[in-house]
């Protein structure tokens, strides 16, 4: 039996300078943009809390 992940990779765009990157869906630690360290997301010890909206969740 194949069990399907619960969480996975999803694209984010920085409101700032409009760069994208990603992440996974459950990260144990904040998520900062790479260009200009703008806060993405947070942990919440399950799922995170992202500060952007998601653009898509990639497979």
């Amino acid at each position: 039996m194949k069990r399907n992940p619960e969480s996975k990779f999803v694209k984010l765009r920085c409101p700032k300078c409009k760069n994208e990157q990603i992440t996974f869906g459950k990260v144990s630690s904040a998520i900062n943009c790479h260009v200009c360290q703008e806060p993405l997301a947070q942990s919440t010890g399950g799922k995170t809390r992202f500060i952007t909206q998601p653009l898509e969740q990639l497979e």
